[in-house]
């Protein structure tokens, strides 16, 4: 019964939403209608795969806290997994080409811990965020696996000016397996890559890339 819910939930959501796709402006009711079907259950094929990543994602966060005393605490009560969820979630519509709602969903997320991941990001598993309030992670991002990052983190454009020129290039760093960002970091630019197993110390401002194993510091 709760499956037949959501179902006629997101079918009837999706297509309100589809009438803002220039393809679907005019389009009848019955393309509407269809078109959300097909949406809907091309997600729920995906909730297998959405619920695995959560799992690591869950078991990252208790591997890598100390602080943390079991995995339904991490569940009930941790912002970074919250915004993480919310994000897999929406990163599936995003890839089906569901307008409006996958921004919506992470909107919502970020306006409840402080955590502003795009959704159009790409996320690996066993992804840790460790506070976060402040973390910004833009649309094109791409992050590998065994990733953990920390609160005021900034992984950017370099520039906007370009404005909608700038729409469908890879604007955002890259991030390998194993990496760790520091508080307060700002990793910029779709050309800027960080090798696998570096770390990022706080307030570190890079604009380049970072080959594998680095340690990157700020001293006063």
């Amino acid at each position: 019964m709760l499956l037949e819910d959501v179902i006629y939930k997101l079918i009837k959501q999706i297509s309100i939403v589809l009438r803002y796709e220039p393809d679907y402006e005019t389009a009848e009711e019955a393309v509407i209608q269809e078109k959300a079907e097909e949406l809907t259950f091309a997600f729920l094929n995906q909730i297998p795969k959405i619920r695995a990543y959560i799992e690591t994602d869950v078991q990252a966060t208790f591997d890598g806290d100390p602080a943390c005393y079991n995995k339904t605490e991490i569940i009930y009560s941790y912002p970074g997994l919250f915004a993480i969820m919310v994000n897999r979630i929406a990163h599936e519509f995003y890839l089906l080409g569901v307008p409006m709602i996958p921004r919506i969903m992470t909107e919502y997320a970020h306006s409840k811990t402080g955590i502003d991941i795009h959704p159009g990001a790409q996320i690996g598993e066993y992804f840790f965020i460790d506070h976060g309030t402040g973390i910004v992670i833009g649309e094109t991002t791409i992050i590998g696996s065994h990733v953990k990052i920390y609160q005021g983190v900034t992984l950017g454009a370099l520039s906007t000016r370009g404005g909608q020129s700038l729409k469908n290039t890879k604007r955002h760093p890259t991030i390998e397996d194993n990496v760790t960002i520091y508080s307060g970091a700002s990793i910029l630019g779709g050309e800027t890559i960080v090798g696998e197993n570096a770390v990022i110390g706080g307030n570190a401002f890079i604009t380049k890339s970072v080959p594998a194993g680095a340690r990157i510091s700020i001293k006063a």
